[in-house]
């Protein structure tokens, strides 16, 4: 199927972009489950804006119970008195500094052999990374320190309704070269990265595949350890989300 355009009629606002997501990232789940040695698992997590904007996200239960209206004072009177918990409160912070948490519609691979490690992750790019310079620094700022962590990434934009191109946002944060950014009007693409050490030198592999509406998706590397990869088959996963969606 070729690659559709959700964020423009006809598809916009009948389809949920959000929903195919968080849909898409559940399929690429299925299908790396499906390739994975038994050591390597995957979750999905897909989290959209506003979810940081409470300001209380604590809660607690009453200290007392009302009694029963039909108690009797012999039933009652055995109830056993506790004292409340002691909760201690910090001082008010003499500082609060606006900040920015971009949403998350990833795929998540973590060997297990001797805890949960994640290796690997696939990025789904929403409308809302690329609308603010603070967003796309935030999200650059993420797949960054996945890098230097050692932790393989794939970054895929099919967002047609913003022109931002993180891939360039990320390469300039880390202090890339031009040469490794993507041509200005690129705006829909695929990226792999895969951090490595050789011969004592620090490296990225790149795996650039620029995207247009009507065309295919790419299969693109995801490293698991060493020289282990698994093949990310975007088409593959898309046309089975789009089926399960009804969209043609």
């Amino acid at each position: 199927m070729p690659l559709l355009d959700h964020f423009h009629p006809p598809m916009h606002p009948s389809h949920s972009w959000e929903s195919f997501h968080s849909n898409w990232a559940t399929r690429l789940a299925d299908a790396l489950s499906e390739r994975l040695p038994a050591e390597f698992q995957v979750e999905e997590n897909t989290r959209g804006g506003g979810r940081l904007e409470i300001d209380v996200a604590t809660y607690e239960e009453a200290a007392t119970l009302p009694s029963p209206t039909n108690a009797t004072p012999a039933a009652t009177s055995t109830t056993v008195a506790t004292a409340p918990a002691q909760v201690w409160a910090p001082p008010a912070p003499p500082w609060t500094l606006p900040a920015t948490f971009p949403d998350d519609f990833e795929v998540r691979v973590f060997q297990t052999t001797s805890g949960l490690t994640l290796v690997g992750a696939i990025e789904l790019v929403s409308p809302s990374i690329k609308d603010r310079p603070e967003e796309r620094r935030a999200f650059a700022a993420k797949c960054a320190s996945y890098l230097h962590r050692g932790v393989s990434v794939i970054v895929i934009d099919i967002v047609t309704n913003r022109r931002a191109n993180l891939h360039n946002e990320t390469m300039r944060l880390m202090e890339a070269a031009p040469r490794f950014e993507l041509a200005p009007d690129v705006s829909l693409y695929a990226v792999a990265y895969r951090p490595v050490r050789r011969a004592d030198r620090p490296e990225i592999d790149v795996w650039p595949a620029p995207l247009a509406l009507g065309a295919a998706l790419p299969v693109l590397p995801l490293r698991l350890t060493g020289d282990l990869f698994v093949p990310v088959d975007f088409e593959a996963t898309y046309q089975e989300a789009c089926r399960r969606r009804r969209l043609s």
